[in-house]
């Protein structure tokens, strides 16, 4: 079976094709392998929140992503190449755990980037959690704490609406969703994230021009998600584990190991906190 899902499934990277067909398509094909017919809420999950999976539930059902129409196999390593359903604990709720993020620096297009979000919402779920790791730009987040995301800059120049397609994104991070967290961990903080598009890590003057802009966090992923979220309907809530201390702020070189390591470290923590957040949601 190939990244598109078979010979009777529109390619995704077709112009001509509608990328929420293939959601559809997406959608009914998860269906069909879970024997779930809803998800009720759906998980992206980034560096070092993998773990969260395990506690979250009963995994009704596991596939591979690249079986499912419109995904591709992942590039980075830490990062799950399996779809799962998941009975949430204690109820008769299923969420969708999308383990196999793809990143705009991969350079396999934009629609790629957001159909995880776009399927989610085709296979009925109403809100989505996007995770990620990320640099932080304050002293005193070390790494391993997890910040909410109040809000974002896409800096990436890209944005995954195509045509007049006009969406409001003033409250796109949901405040409801983040009360619901700081249920959880009345500690946790929040912060802009600045996405940009990697895959290098950024220049200390990239940093500090984030900063000035407004950035409290800076990343590769998780905006131009947010935004396709947006447009279908979804709720959103975005949390950033911090794993390095942006450049000219970190003493030392960046390195995806680096990243790797802090996210093995906290995974402790933040698959607890990110289980009983979505519990509630």
């Amino acid at each position: 079976m190939s990244a598109h899902g078979g010979a009777g499934t529109p390619a995704i990277d077709d112009p001509t094709t509608d990328p929420l067909e293939v959601a559809r398509e997406a959608a009914a094909t998860i269906a069909e392998r879970t024997g779930v017919t809803q998800h009720d809420v759906a998980l992206v999950l980034g560096s070092g929140w993998g773990a969260a999976a395990e506690l979250l539930g009963e995994t009704v059902a596991e596939i591979p992503s690249h079986e499912i129409p419109g995904f591709s196999r992942p590039a980075v390593a830490g990062h799950v190449a399996t779809t799962r359903s998941v009975r949430l604990a204690g109820t008769d709720r299923h969420a969708l755990v999308l383990g196999s993020r793809t990143h705009l620096y991969e350079g396999l297009g934009v629609r790629r980037v957001v159909h995880g979000v776009r399927t989610a919402a085709a296979a009925g779920a109403r809100c989505v959690v996007l995770t990620n790791g990320c640099g932080g730009l304050h002293p005193d987040w070390a790494p391993g704490t997890p910040v909410l995301i109040r809000d974002h800059l896409n800096l990436t120049a890209t944005s995954p609406l195509e045509g007049a397609t006009f969406v409001d994104l003033t409250d796109l991070y949901a405040q409801r969703l983040r009360d619901v967290a700081r249920e959880v961990d009345p500690s946790l903080p929040e912060g802009v994230y600045a996405q940009f598009r990697g895959p290098h890590y950024e220049t200390p003057a990239e940093v500090t021009m984030a900063g000035r802009l407004g950035a409290d966090l800076v990343g590769m992923s998780t905006t131009i998600e947010a935004i396709a979220a947006r447009h279908v309907g979804l709720e959103v809530l975005g949390i950033s584990l911090v794993t390095n201390q942006a450049a000219g702020i970190s003493p030392v070189p960046l390195s995806h190991a680096e990243v790797i390591e802090a996210g093995q470290a906290a995974a402790p923590r933040i698959s607890r906190l990110l289980a009983d957040i979505t519990g509630r949601i």
